[in-house]
């Protein structure tokens, strides 16, 4: 049976990857993100992939989306929750409101957004079930330094798969989440050449092929509802998370 998975943030970096690793797999794959130029490159001429542009902030713009896949393939297996943003590496006190508002948009409310579609279908389609893999951080756990807004937003993330991972049980939904530590990919090609550290010094970071983080979400999904992997840490072996700063 063909499967189906809808991948926010599909347009670069992380999501990107893993959009080309569930197509590689077999999968039908709905594209989301806001660049509709973006998923346009990504999709054409393949095979299975469903350009969706919505922003995840936008919940009436991820209910279209997640009903216009639904509307296409009759059913939604699973979600990778994956849509986010930081912000400038400063103490709290030189956040703006603008700032902190932007990035709890994106990193909670549009997990909320696109869990809570998912949900929906998951829920009331036949067979009855799905997943929902959200994407945490290390950071959900150990925050880099100045890093108030993500690292409050990740936290939140935990939260919100623990609660749906507990109110999925009764509808066959299974929620895990995968925590990420220095995926090479554009957004992170900058640690080679050093990335802020607690003690306020500059040092080059270990990275990983971001390739490891897409086949980590495809056995995820790839497992029977059954099993469930509540939470995954992969990270670049050598990099600063263990006894971080």
């Amino acid at each position: 049976m063909n499967r189906t998975i809808i991948i926010t943030g599909a347009s670069q970096g992380i999501g990107k990857a893993t959009a080309e690793t569930f197509l590689e797999a077999g999968w039908t794959v709905g594209c989301l993100a806001r660049s509709a130029d973006r998923l346009a490159r990504l999709c054409d001429g393949l095979d299975g992939a469903v350009p969706l542009v919505a922003d995840v902030a936008d919940s009436g713009a991820v209910d279209a989306a997640f009903a216009d896949l639904a509307d296409r393939t009759g059913r939604i297996d699973a979600l990778f929750n994956n849509a986010g943003r930081g912000s400038p590496a400063v103490p709290i006190d030189e956040i703006d409101d603008a700032t902190w508002e932007s990035v709890l948009a994106v990193n909670l409310t549009g997990m909320f957004n696109c869990a809570r579609a998912a949900f929906r279908h998951m829920r009331a389609q036949s067979p009855r079930g799905g997943r929902i893999v959200n994407n945490g951080s290390v950071s959900a756990y150990v925050p880099r330094w100045r890093s108030v807004p993500y690292t409050a937003t990740k936290h939140a993330v935990t939260g919100l798969t623990r609660s749906l991972s507990l109110d999925g049980r009764e509808f066959d939904v299974a929620c895990g989440q995968i925590d990420i530590g220095n995926a090479l990919t554009e957004m992170t090609e900058d640690m080679a050449s050093g990335r802020p550290q607690a003690d306020g010094s500059l040092k080059p970071e270990p990275t990983m092929d971001v390739r490891h983080v897409a086949r980590s979400v495809l056995h995820m999904c790839e497992l029977p509802l059954d099993a469930n992997v509540q939470f995954m840490t992969v990270m670049a072996t050598k990099m600063p998370y263990v006894g971080r700063g």
